[in-house]
């Protein structure tokens, strides 16, 4: 059985797709961890308000979204 095995001849192409939706969820689970986490302690932490913590939270949000998505490779 070990003889079956050769180095470098896998199909890994799954156990990438896999890392790569692993890091998708991370890097936008972890915007909106921080947009949510932006908001929610303005609105009750400071004398801000909803509206306080809204704008700040959407801004945030707005920022990591053009910040974070994949830049697309290639020709100029």
């Amino acid at each position: 059985m070990a003889s079956e095995y050769h180095r470098g001849e896998m199909d890994i192409s799954e156990h990438t797709a896999t890392y790569a939706a692993v890091m998708s969820l991370t890097k936008w689970g972890s915007l909106a961890i921080s947009a949510a986490l932006l908001v929610l302690t303005l609105w009750f932490c400071t004398p801000a308000g909803f509206v306080g913590g809204l704008i700040p939270g959407v801004v945030l949000t707005v920022l990591g979204v053009i910040f974070l998505r994949e830049k697309k490779s290639g020709g100029h």
